[in-house]
């Protein structure tokens, strides 16, 4: 098992919608773990069996308005 974590910045409020279906996420295979601070979210995952197109694709489902976060370490 690969695990891998993605960042996001949420863009935009979370309605109780969106926030019910984002914790919803648990439910589906190789999502490791979800935490989700202010206007952060992070998102552990199972590379071997997601990618992360598909777990963008899955929080884009929720409603959840939101934009990835580069990894300030990996650019310098």
């Amino acid at each position: 098992m690969t695990t891998v974590e993605v960042h996001y910045r949420i863009v935009a409020p979370a309605s109780e919608t969106a926030a019910v279906a984002l914790g919803q996420l648990h439910d589906v295979y190789g999502i490791r773990q979800i935490r989700r601070a202010a206007d952060q979210l992070v998102i552990e995952y199972d590379a071997t069996r997601l990618n992360e197109a598909t777990v963008a694709g899955l929080v884009a489902q929720t409603g959840l308005r939101i934009a990835r976060e580069e990894n300030l370490a990996e650019a310098v």
